[in-house]
């Protein structure tokens, strides 16, 4: 329900009700504020997506699609599974929002009164997190050369730093986003890789798996979907002095001739902070209980890794990043304490190659000497496994093909200090916020429509919490013109008031929102 005003003075604020699922769902007040919070990131233009959802046209004609994918829980795409573990961030749509879309395609996709939607997301190509990155370092303009086969092409940039810096946020922007599969990123202070890389006369070398050199650190990655990747206050990863940095992207078979300029954005720590680090643990080269990694055609195989934790060793665990390829098609992690604890950290029931991802824990873990880190992972080497490269299925080896297989799990972690398992991560950064308007989940929205306003105007609110406010009309000497009795907003989400102005002289005003925990203030010119 939305908040109703009642005025002390002249003039007055009337609600308009959410309509509950018995009454009509509509485009403007229900369904926009659904896609622009948990879909508009990839679906508009330029983005990943097929099709853009930002206009009541676009989601009007992919209306039975979204009922479809969303009912199957497709989309927005979440693979891990959340009755195995709670995640950091999670982008899982409520049955209530379901049941909107599911109304609202049933009804006839009613768009509603278009003046009351909340404004359309503003996105940036250059990256999604705000501020200017402390450094850029961009790819040289590399034309594909994935015909048949896929591409990892490595390109080596020096990061020239003269002294080791900590990144507390790197996000990576695909020049070609319809191209580019996935991007790893390392660290490297041997020169091997700027060795690899002078003596190939294309941009970068190529390099199935690693980059070549076992000195290269990994410090980071992204995936079509991921979120940038935000560390908690206090911690980050280390770029050592001089290090060059490499970048590895996997270009598809079929992108031949298509061209890319990816780019990559880091953001400092202005000081020193914990180092964390991003290790496959448990991986099929050494944990692997019933190996070697082979799986024969035309059957089904599931593996069992594990890592003990040597005497001594303490660790935080941040977050994880399963990976497997093509004919994986489930995998799970938990680690066992000394005393028979068990804490789990991810389990993927759908694996696609396609939506992986790292995945930041709700709160930070200790992992403490002697326990012991597991995973299982099952592959279909079958014809029931649509996403088999090979027909008829042939034997597949461990290897760095993508027509090979992978079983690992990536944690990012650091050494334990007491008090760490009480960090909460999920509440420090919003990492499903990727706009550059302040209206998603996890911030909020005030604007007020028409503005210049005459008689009435339109108060648009986004509010990710319940609260409790009083609103203000201000003028520009500070004065109090306008007071509105306290209520409560009984539920977040998106709210739209009609509100009435007052007799007041033509000139600027702000409208104030203050809250318990928050305040929202907008100008607003008077006519």
């Amino acid at each position: 329900m939305f908040l109703r005003f009642k005025t002390l003075a002249a003039g007055c604020l009337l609600s308009f009700a959410v309509p509950s699922l018995a009454q009509q769902t509509v485009w403007s007040t229900d369904i926009a504020p659904i896609l622009y919070n948990n879909c508009a990131s990839c679906h508009r233009p330029s983005g990943i997506a097929p099709f853009s959802l930002l206009t009541y046209q676009d989601a009007s004609i992919y209306g039975s699609a979204i009922a479809g994918a969303v009912s199957a829980r497709r989309m927005p795409p979440w693979p891990p599974d959340p009755e195995y573990n709670r995640l950091a961030h999670e982008r899982i749509l409520s049955e209530n929002d379901i049941q909107k879309i599911v109304s609202w395609v049933n009804n006839g996709k009613p768009e509603g009164d278009p003046t009351l939607a909340p404004p359309t997301p503003v996105f940036s190509n250059d990256g999604q997190l705000p501020g200017t990155p402390d450094l850029v370092l961009q790819i040289p303009e590399y034309t594909s050369t994935a015909s048949m086969g896929d591409v990892y092409q490595c390109f080596v940039i020096p990061s020239n730093l003269a002294n080791d810096r900590f990144f507390t946020a790197f996000e990576a922007v695909p020049g070609n986003k319809s191209i580019v599969h996935h991007v790893l990123v390392y660290a490297d202070t041997s020169g091997v890789c700027a060795q690899l890389d002078a003596a190939t006369p294309e941009p970068g070398y190529t390099s199935f798996g690693g980059v070549g050199s076992n000195d290269a650190m990994l410090i980071g990655g992204w995936v079509p979907g991921t979120q940038p990747q935000v560390y908690p206050p206090g911690f980050g990863v280390r770029i050592p002095a001089g290090a060059d940095i490499v970048i590895q992207i996997h270009y598809p078979a079929g992108s031949a001739g298509l061209v890319d300029s990816t780019k990559i954005n880091f953001y400092f720590s202005p000081g020193f902070v914990r180092p964390v680090f991003i290790d496959p643990a448990i991986n099929h080269f050494f944990g692997l209980t019933n190996g070697p990694l082979i799986i024969p055609a035309n059957e089904t195989k599931t593996f069992h890794a594990e890592f003990p934790v040597p005497a001594g060793y303490n660790f935080s665990v941040l977050g994880v990043a399963p990976h497997m390829h093509l004919i994986g098609r489930n995998i799970h992690s938990y680690v066992v304490s000394p005393a028979g604890d068990t804490t789990r950290f991810i389990r993927i029931n759908n694996w696609d190659f396609h939506w992986q991802g790292f995945y930041m824990l709700p709160k930070i873990v200790k992992v403490e000497e002697g326990s012991t880190l597991h995973a299982f992972a099952h592959f279909d080497n079958t014809t029931n496994n649509p996403l088999n490269p090979n027909n008829p299925p042939q034997t597949v080896y461990a290897g760095e093909s993508t027509t090979d297989e992978m079983m690992l799990i990536y944690f990012l972690y650091t050494v334990y200090l007491p008090g760490d398992e009480n960090i909460v991560i999920d509440t420090i950064y919003p990492l499903n916020v990727t706009h550059r308007e302040p209206y998603y989940k996890g911030q909020q929205l005030l604007q007020v429509y028409p503005n210049p306003a005459k008689e009435e105007i339109l108060v648009k609110l986004y509010s990710d919490k319940k609260d409790n406010f009083s609103a203000f009309l201000v003028n520009m000497n500070g004065q109090i013109v306008h007071v509105y009795k306290e209520e409560s907003l009984s539920e977040p989400g998106y709210h739209v008031f009609r509100y009435r102005l007052p007799a007041l002289a033509p000139g600027m005003y702000q409208l104030q929102l203050r809250g318990s925990s928050q305040t929202f203030t907008e100008k607003i010119l008077i006519q």
